[in-house]
């Protein structure tokens, strides 16, 4: 079989097109930028007069067109890869779209019937009213679809710890050496340097990010969140011990704090695992308090929720932190347990500080003194009255956390910490692939460009929520 091409059949059409169209852009953008230093704005001179398009004008519809051409020559690129029949037909792009068209129906449900109840579903609903926040939303979960998908071994081309003879740093598009029937006859991306496929690992190290990153974030803020507004609402010793314990691990680099948290030498000493099970315990306090505070006047609701809370909290509890589910449901490796509890650890402090902030504020407006004077209980004014009116920079804080968090976590797989050797984290890929980077660029770029890609959308994400807070 002969290698495929990046572009297949499309190529010969389109391919001087977006060459073409990728130049004018680029042009485009400098001479705005150039013209936005030399142009002053016209002076309209009547209230009817219209204003004579400038030379700023044309340039700024032809850095959009440009850039709309560009993206309508992606797409065809990617929909050709779903009905073009034939790999070679399709190329590299196009059969790369193929494997993930799970991920293009998820995306396009999600988006219909997202923009369909979108006046129904609150803050949510009002992302789609920002096209910046829509782009973001549609980048994290292209990963975050990706990440399932693949941890369900559905659009995998291969095993990414399966090692091919023959295929060791093979260029993108290589037929696969001394393939069987049933397997995948390509390695899309190439092989890196143990003769792994690019392409799988890529799409499995989403799920390396999605099943940490999202859930140590919301632990972080649990633990933030619980001991924030005490200290705000309170004030006072227990305000100042608990900011100073913050300050203090806040003192340290956060890279040299989790270096120090991950190393073989502090695991084997068991702190961390004392770390899980004093942090793990705050969603526990956290849920138990919001509902004895929520129903304190129905003695029979509040009896259910609470024993459902400890019941389920107790029972991911004992899993999490100890390794200790009686049902062996629920547990966690080792080495990734070390991770969770760093990532949870050296977030919760700016959590803290976050939250303690909003509340300080929140707490001396009129409705919370009118909770104050009806009589309601103080974790009832912090749960109930102070804590949903922060909720909007909390939400943004919490996307742009998950995107230092997806940061932090791609570190330690460069530096060979934390998750095993083998794992196909995009921290581990990127650093595997450095080593031949002058050689080779394709085992090292691909994971470069998804994290990259990942954190922008979850940032994109963050500015559409917070456009769409402030008008809320």
């Amino acid at each position: 079989m002969e290698p495929l091409t990046w572009t297949g059949i499309l190529g010969p059409v389109l391919n001087p097109l977006l060459i073409a169209a990728a130049v004018v852009f680029g042009i485009s953008v400098l001479l705005q930028i150039v013209l936005s230093f030399v142009t002053t704005s016209p002076v309209i001179q009547g209230p009817t007069m219209a204003a004579p398009r400038s030379l700023s004008d044309y340039v700024g519809w032809a850095t959009a067109a440009s850039f709309a051409l560009i993206v309508l020559v992606c797409l065809a690129y990617l929909v050709g890869g779903l009905v073009i029949p034939g790999l070679e037909a399709k190329g590299i792009l196009g059969a790369m779209s193929q494997r993930l068209w799970p991920v293009w129906l998820s995306l396009v449900v999600v988006f219909a019937l997202s923009l369909q109840f979108k006046r129904r579903l609150g803050l949510y609903g009002k992302l789609f009213d920002s096209t910046i926040g829509m782009i973001g939303f549609g980048l994290v979960m292209f990963w975050v679809f990706t990440g399932i998908y693949a941890a369900m071994d559905l659009i995998l081309t291969h095993d990414p710890l399966t090692q091919v003879s023959g295929m060791k740093n093979k260029l993108p598009g290589t037929p696969l050496s001394g393939a069987e029937e049933g397997d995948y006859p390509y390695y899309l991306l190439g092989g890196d340097n143990l003769a792994r496929d690019v392409f799988s690992r890529m799409v499995a190290g989403a799920w390396e990010v999605i099943k940490i990153a999202p859930f140590a974030t919301v632990f972080a803020f649990m633990v933030g969140i619980t001991l924030g507004l005490p200290a705000a609402y309170y004030g006072g010793k227990l305000d100042t011990f608990l900011s100073f314990l913050a300050n203090l691990i806040l003192a340290f680099p956060v890279i040299l704090l989790f270096y120090l948290l991950v190393t073989p030498e502090i695991v084997a000493t068991g702190i961390p695992v004392y770390m899980a099970a004093v942090l793990f315990i705050f969603p526990i306090v956290f849920f138990v308090v919001l509902f004895n505070s929520r129903f304190h006047t129905q003695p029979q609701k509040r009896l259910i929720y609470i024993g459902i809370t400890l019941v389920v909290g107790l029972w991911l509890y004992a899993g999490i932190a100890w390794n200790a589910d009686p049902f062996g449901i629920i547990a966690f490796p080792p080495n990734l347990l070390v991770v969770f509890v760093s990532v949870v650890f050296v977030n919760s402090p700016t959590v803290f500080r976050i939250v303690r902030g909003l509340a300080l504020d929140i707490k001396t407006r009129d409705y919370v003194a009118a909770a104050q004077t009806r009589g309601e209980g103080p974790w009832y004014i912090m749960l109930w009255e102070i804590l949903p009116n922060a909720r909007g920079p909390l939400i943004v804080d919490f996307c742009l956390r998950i995107g230092y968090t997806t940061i932090l976590l791609g570190t330690l797989g460069f530096f060979g910490l934390g998750l095993s050797p083998e794992s196909p984290d995009w921290g581990s890929t990127i650093n595997e692939g450095r080593k031949l980077l002058s050689i080779y660029l394709h085992p090292a770029l691909p994971p470069a460009l998804a994290l990259l890609s990942l954190v922008l959308g979850l940032n994109l994400l963050a500015d559409g929520l917070r456009e769409e807070s402030l008008r809320d």
